[in-house]
C-alpha cells in the first residue's frame, strides 16, 4: 500500500489522482480530515483507508509489513506563521518520526522540502548538500524544512530510498481551500473575474521593473510526474529542486491568465507592503541538473500551458484534479 499524508491538501490530493490515473489504488491517505472544504479535493478518488494524523503511527504499528511506499508531502505551508513551536511539532518532529518508520520498516520515503529554505538566495538556488548549512531561509516555515534537511543528511540509517523535494511556487487545482496562501494564478483569475483587472507589487528594487519580478512556477501536474518518477524508478538518494529550471515574470504570468480567460490585460501596480519589502524575493529559479542526471526525461508544462489548462479546466467552472 501506498501512504499519502496531508492527503487533502493541494499537493497530495493531486498526487492521489495521479497514482489512481496509474492504477494505483491500495492508497491510504493521512491527514486531520477537520475541514470540510478540503476534504473535498478527495471526493471520487480510490482509497482504501483514511487515517487520522494523530493516530497514524500507532496504525502504522499494525500495517507496517503492507507499505509499501510513503509520500510525507504533509507540512504546516503558512508562511505569515510566526509561532516556532507549529512548525517544530508538524514540520520537524513527526517528520522524524515518518523518517524512523521507514528506516526501522525498510519502506522507501519521498517528503517535501521546501524553495522556502532558499531565503533571499544569497547562496544561490544549488540543491547540493553541501549547501543546506548555509542556507537562510526568512521565516519559521523555511527554517523547520531546513532543520529538517539538515538532520536528515545527518543521518547513518536512512529509509532504502529517500528523497526531499525542494518545491518551487507549486500552483494548479485543488487550491481552493488555502485562502491567502493559494497560488498568485488563483489569485489572479478570482481578482479577473472580479474587476477585469490584475493589480501587481510594484518594483523597489532598481534591477527589476514592475511586473518583472520573477519566480520558478511549477504546474502541480508536474510535481506529480516527478513524485511518481521517483517512486517507480528509485534513483539515487538525496535532496532535490522541484521546479521548472526557469524564472518567469509576475507579468507574463498575469498575461497568461488573461489570455486563458480570454479577457484583455489589464494590469497595474500597486507599492509593495512596507513590512514585507526587506523580505521581498525578487528572483528565484530552481537548479534542476540534479533531477535530469538521475534520468527524469518528462517535459515541464511551461507557465502558458500550466495556467491555460488549469484556467480552462478547473478554475472556470471550480472543478478538482
Amino acid at each position: 500500500m501506498i501512504i499519502v499524508t496531508v492527503a487533502a491538501g493541494f499537493i497530495s490530493s493531486c498526487l492521489v489522482s495521479a497514482l489512481n490515473e496509474k492504477g494505483h489504488y491500495d492508497i491510504v491517505v493521512v491527514d486531520d480530515f477537520s475541514r470540510s472544504d478540503k476534504n473535498l479535493n478527495l471526493e471520487g478518488k480510490k482509497l482504501i483507508a483514511k487515517v487520522s494524523r494523530s493516530e497514524f503511527f500507532a496504525w502504522a504499528d499494525d500495517f507496517k509489513d503492507e507499505i509499501d511506499f510513503v509520500f510525507h508531502l504533509g507540512a504546516r505551508t503558512d508562511t505569515t506563521e510566526f509561532d516556532k513551536s507549529i512548525f517544530d511539532e508538524l514540520n520537524v518532529n513527526y517528520s522524524k518520526k515518518m523518517w524512523e518508520l521507514c528506516t526501522a520498516n525498510n519502506i522507501p520515503l519521498v517528503y517535501a522540502s521546501s524553495a522556502a529554505t532558499y531565503g533571499l538566495g544569497e547562496k544561490g538556488y544549488s540543491d547540493a548538500h553541501s549547501n543546506v548549512e548555509d542556507l537562510k531561509p526568512l521565516n519559521p516555515y523555511g527554517e523547520s524544512k531546513n532543520e529538517f534537511d539538515k538532520w536528515v543528511l545527518k543521518q547513518d540509517k536512512t529509509p532504502p530510498f529517500w528523497a526531499g523535494l525542494k518545491f518551487f511556487n507549486v500552483y494548479g487545482p485543488n487550491e481552493y481551500h488555502k485562502g491567502r496562501m493559494a497560488s498568485v494564478i488563483m489569485h489572479a483569475f478570482n481578482q479577473i473575474s472580479d474587476t477585469g483587472k490584475m493589480k501587481l507589487f510594484a518594483s523597489h528594487n532598481p534591477d527589476y521593473k514592475d511586473g518583472e519580478q520573477l519566480r520558478d512556477f511549477v504546474y502541480v501536474k508536474d510535481v506529480c510526474s516527478v513524485c511518481l518518477y521517483l517512486m517507480e524508478n528509485q534513483p539515487e538518494s538525496g535532496i532535490y529542486n522541484l521546479g521548472t529550471g526557469k524564472a518567469r515574470a509576475f507579468k507574463d504570468l498575469a498575461l497568461a491568465t488573461f489570455k486563458a480567460m480570454d479577457i484583455e490585460p489589464n494590469i497595474s501596480f500597486i507599492p509593495t507592503p512596507e513590512d514585507i519589502r526587506d523580505k521581498y524575493q525578487y528572483f528565484t529559479e530552481a537548479k534542476m541538473e540534479k533531477l535530469i542526471k538521475t534520468g527524469y526525461s518528462q517535459k515541464f508544462h511551461t507557465l502558458e500551458e500550466g495556467v491555460e489548462d488549469y484556467v480552462k479546466n478547473y478554475l472556470r467552472d471550480k472543478k478538482y484534479f
